[in-house]
């Protein structure tokens, strides 16, 4: 998705090394997790109540990209689990300069400028002041993102219904506070304790003056904030919750990678696959409490639970967090040759009383065509810049572990202030010597830059000329100018020692915390028979990504002649919902979230198939 956790440092930019050109991370430009959600959200806003009743309560888990619509009535805030790493619960709203587009704000400036917002809906406070009204939240400057200035600031606000006026009731500039500190506010004022009352805060940001580069402007001054509670008879300190909840997401399974092509994991499932799965929760009461922990996996292609175990319960001490690894070693067994697709669920049984939101952990393990250690979420963007960078190269160490071929590589390139990143560049690929790029395998010169519409923003080039792998390979670029490429990383994630970068005539290990959001896509080995090669229903129909959001790449592999071929895609009841002729690109946004069969074929002759994962 975007996504989709941002380092995202904005124009001020950190080198390393000696030569004049450098790596370089920013602050992205867009938001493409938002940028795709946008419509999807408009459609569900209609659904928020007029008015609510207290208590009001939001920590911003769930499965949301948009701030939920029955609680707030604006869609600026970014809902996500990886802009920071010290959050109260999983989940946390990202107030930034970007629109709800997922685009710089047209009035982002040096000069502090109004960006995000986070509005409620109205609520019911005719309540008389001695209910002891307070509102309480959790706020934090940056995170693991770009840190407001000290002019920037993160405001709350208050809305008077009888008078239509907003009035600021809290303030806090720009710094670097480095976890979360929380807020508590009394309302008791007359003119708010009203039938419509709404409170909002806005974020007030400013771009750097030190324009050098437009392709590293990018987004800044991130505030996170957590844990939301407006009710009555509180006071000003109650900020402990009696909630015991998860606070960070679940992450692959595997050792080594977060998505590999089925084939390749089956070659080396002892050693990849992990042999625990790791959870992390807190107690955030005053008391200790118990909790059990439970864990299933479900196979969804063939729509079976895999497995179920508890890990069994505990006492936690109160405002203890919880790093746990439960043993339990499973193989992802699939009857499946092609891709395989697993849902790996956690939760947590606590008190009745406990907020339910934030005691479920769902994540999904997919095998597919492609190798990838990056978790989909592009936090910065990343690229080597300055004199001397003009001939720069990037390369990512991956490891084919059977005799395979490189299909296509995609990569996660991210908008650019003015579009100043769509230059040409040449795609790489290198073999191995001494731990280093080597020799070229090959290269495609003179491609462009673009930005990906489908899920997470990802671009797939397709190779003319497939290439064989075995063993370690790298894939990567090479620059034709100077300027600033803005490739994704993903700052989560860290790349152990397996991203590089050329300049001055020495490959460099990147210092650079992150993995580069590069991904190589293989398929079935290169046919090279004279022979003409026959239509078969049982061949795999290869396409990109997969699971999918608006668009799919469709590959005829060794179908020398796509002329008369359809594509259709069948529902699981067999019933035809799209057949149009072969093209390179398919648009599946009609579809609902799912799963599905795809089809090519020429005249009733079959000529390949595949399941295709629709996402939302």
């Amino acid at each position: 998705m975007i996504k989709k956790a941002l380092l995202n440092i904005i124009l001020t930019v950190f080198f390393i090394g000696i030569a004049e050109g450098q790596e370089a991370v920013s602050g992205l430009q867009t938001n493409i997790i938002l940028k795709n959600t946008v419509s999807s959200y408009t459609e569900s806003k209609s659904h928020a109540e007029d008015t609510l009743e207290l208590p009001f309560f939001d920590d911003f888990s769930g499965d949301f990209v948009f701030p939920d619509s029955r609680k707030w009535s604006d869609n600026f805030a970014f809902i996500n689990d990886t802009y920071s790493d010290k959050q109260i619960t999983t989940g946390i709203a990202t107030l930034d300069a970007l629109t709800s587009n997922g685009r710089l704000y047209e009035t982002a400036s040096s000069i502090v400028f109004e960006a995000d917002h986070l509005t409620s809906q109205p609520l019911n406070l005719n309540l008389p002041a001695t209910d002891n009204i307070w509102l309480s939240f959790h706020f934090q400057p940056g995170g693991i993102a770009d840190l407001p200035e000290e002019n920037d600031s993160l405001t709350l606000q208050f809305y008077a219904p009888a008078e239509g006026k907003w009035y600021s009731v809290w303030r806090s500039a720009g710094n670097n506070y480095p976890g979360f500190k929380a807020v508590t506010i009394r309302i008791d004022k007359l003119k708010f304790l009203k039938k419509g009352f709404r409170f909002r805060f806005i974020n007030y940001a400013s771009l750097s003056p030190n324009l050098i580069d437009p392709s590293i402007v990018g987004n800044c001054d991130q505030w996170n904030i957590d844990y939301v509670l407006l009710d009555r008879n509180r006071n000003a300190g109650d900020t402990i919750y009696a909630d015991v909840a998860f606070r960070f997401p679940l992450r692959s399974l595997l050792n080594n990678h977060e998505a590999m092509p089925l084939k390749q994991f089956k070659e080396i499932y002892t050693q990849e696959m992990g042999s625990s799965i790791s959870v992390r929760y807190r107690n955030n009461d005053i008391i200790p409490r118990n909790v059990t922990r439970n864990f299933e996996i479900w196979n969804m292609y063939d729509n079976v639970l895999s497995t179920f175990f508890t890990a069994g319960a505990t006492n936690i001490a109160p405002g203890t967090s919880v790093d746990y690894d439960a043993s339990h070693y499973y193989t992802f067994n699939s009857g499946n040759d092609d891709s395989a697709l697993f849902r790996i669920k956690s939760w947590l049984i606590t008190d009745d009383f406990d907020p339910k939101e934030n005691d479920t952990l769902v994540y999904y393990q997919h095998f597919g065509n492609y190798f990838a250690f990056d978790d989909g979420s592009a936090e910065s963007g990343y690229g080597v810049n300055g004199l001397g960078s003009k001939n720069a190269m990037v390369a990512y160490r991956f490891r084919s572990y059977i005799e395979d071929t490189l299909r296509a590589v995609s990569i996660c390139f991210n908008d650019s202030y003015m579009n100043s990143n769509l230059r040409s560049f040449d795609l790489m690929v290198w073999n191995n010597s001494d731990g280093r790029p080597g020799n070229v395998l090959y290269s495609l010169e003179e491609i462009m830059v673009k930005q990906g519409d489908d899920i997470n923003g990802f671009h797939t080039y397709g190779l003319p000329s497939p290439v064989p792998v075995k063993g370690i390979f790298y894939i990567g670029w090479r620059q034709r100018s100077e300027t600033f490429l803005n490739a994704g990383i993903d700052i989560n994630t860290p790349h152990y020692g397996k991203q590089y970068y050329w300049i001055a005539g020495n490959w460099n290990v990147s210092q650079i915390t992150g993995s580069l959001m590069i991904r190589p896509v293989l398929g079935p080995l290169i046919n090279t028979s004279v022979n003409e090669v026959k239509y078969n229903r049982n061949n795999t129909l290869r396409f990109w990504p997969n699971p999918a959001r608006d668009f799919i790449t469709v590959d005829p592999g060794d179908l020398q002649d796509t002329q008369y071929l359809n594509i259709t895609i069948y529902d699981l009841q067999g019933r035809r919902l799209i057949s149009v002729p072969w093209s390179e690109q398919l648009d599946i946004s009609s579809l609902n979230e799912g799963l599905y069969i795809i089809t090519s074929g020429r005249n009733g002759i079959s000529a390949g198939q595949s399941r295709l994962v629709k996402m939302r």
